[in-house]
């Protein structure tokens, strides 16, 4: 149950992005991430107060906020770097931000099978490829600074969200609440700092609103589907099979925006199919 889970949060998480990456191609990236991230935490805060979980311990509260400061810090970074370099470049090591809640995983005690590690470093590997890097050419070392910021912001949230999340159930829910009050602090504060230079309009039509809606429910599922798998199973399995989402990603792109493949994308996907198999045989 526990890589159903992780993997369905794989899943969320590629709609999501290749969702809000679409919508960023024709509005602000800071109204689409700020406005997703409200809409994911009016989601939440219902579901909170109707579940009772905010009687819940609040061992959750650090862990929430640190998630919250590192999630929008990555994609800050990853946003940045992606202004100033190649997706090419700048995807493949954000990507690898996973090896953080492996390593935290494994130095608590975690020990995956021998398939498991041999499935989880494949799957790895499969997500750096299919995510097209650039094997020839240079780069400035400012985004690939901003990148490796990014994948050590993104692979931190997977880690406090596992440890938010430990507790019990209700604990999954008020630690994702506790990130996006978070998130939507920060990104309201620089929202404030945008609004002078663009006027009161940030660009988005009320037509927009459900995109950005969706947007930030598919988040919010994602989250807490790692979150229960981190519960039920090994962290160090669960943030692998959650990190796949970039193959979502890529494959939506080519399915729905006729983006084509590059060889060496196909190669990644197979290769991560591959990672997967022997992960749930593990």
């Amino acid at each position: 149950m526990a890589a159903v889970l992780a993997l369905l949060s794989s899943l969320l998480w590629g709609i999501s992005d290749f969702i809000g990456g679409s919508v960023s191609r024709r509005l602000p990236v800071a109204s689409v991430l700020g406005l997703s991230q409200l809409a994911a935490l009016l989601l939440l805060t219902p579901l909170a107060y109707g579940t009772g979980a905010v009687d819940t311990p609040r061992g959750y509260l650090l862990p929430g906020i640190f998630a919250g400061l590192a999630g929008v810090i990555g994609l800050a970074a990853f946003f940045r770097a992606l202004s100033l370099g190649s997706m090419g470049v700048v995807a493949p090591i954000a990507a690898l931000g996973v090896a953080v809640p492996v390593v935290a995983g494994l130095v608590a005690g975690e020990r995956p099978s021998t398939l498991q590690v041999v499935g989880m470093a494949i799957a790895v590997v499969g997500v750096v490829l299919a995510s097209g890097p650039e094997l020839t050419g240079g780069a400035g070392r400012t985004p690939l600074l901003l990148a490796v910021v990014a994948a050590l912001g993104f692979g931190t949230v997977f880690l406090l969200l596992a440890i938010g999340s430990e507790d019990d159930p209700d604990a999954v829910i008020m630690t994702l609440l506790t990130m996006r009050l978070t998130g939507v602090a920060l990104l309201t504060t620089a929202l404030l700092v945008v609004l002078p230079r663009r006027g009161p309009d940030l660009g988005v039509r009320r037509a927009d609103l459900p995109v950005l809606l969706l947007i930030g429910a598919a988040d919010v599922g994602a989250n807490y589907a790692y979150g229960l798998s981190s519960r039920l199973g090994l962290v160090s399995v669960s943030s692998v099979l959650a990190s796949l989402y970039p193959v979502v990603t890529a494959l939506l792109a080519y399915r729905f925006l006729a983006e084509r493949l590059r060889g060496i994308q196909v190669v990644g996907a197979s290769v991560t199919l591959v990672g997967i198999v022997l992960l749930a045989a593990g």
